[in-house]
């Protein structure tokens, strides 16, 4: 047996992922980008927003448009942050005026906002 990490079952044995997966090149530059900002603030956003940019597709799921409407009711002038993809509900008659940041929108969801 190799010295060494030992994999049993094909489960990592350390929790949690310490680096990318994807090849995108946008992704990573947000990894880079959030890296450097959780080293070097103290900040728990920052620290927040790196853990989910190192999710798999699977683990990151779609967050809808009525959703971000319910749990932004009180708040104005406020950026919402998305790690995932944000998606249109075809039930809402009228959106606020809204400001997202998403890794990815969908063309329903991003007519609606704008």
């Amino acid at each position: 047996m190799a010295r060494g990490r030992r994999k049993s079952s094909g489960i990592n044995a350390e929790y949690g992922e310490k680096h990318q997966i994807s090849d995108n090149v946008y992704l990573r530059l947000l990894v880079k980008l959030y890296r450097f900002l959780s080293r070097r603030t103290d900040a728990k956003f920052n620290k927040v927003i790196l853990k989910r940019l190192f999710m798999s597709r699977q683990n990151r799921p779609a967050i809808s448009l009525a959703r971000i409407i319910r749990k932004t009711q009180n708040t104005s002038d406020k950026i919402v942050v998305v790690v995932g993809t944000v998606t249109c509900d075809n039930r809402l008659i009228k959106v606020p005026k809204l400001k997202v940041c998403a890794l990815r929108c969908t063309e329903g969801a991003r007519s609606a906002i704008l």
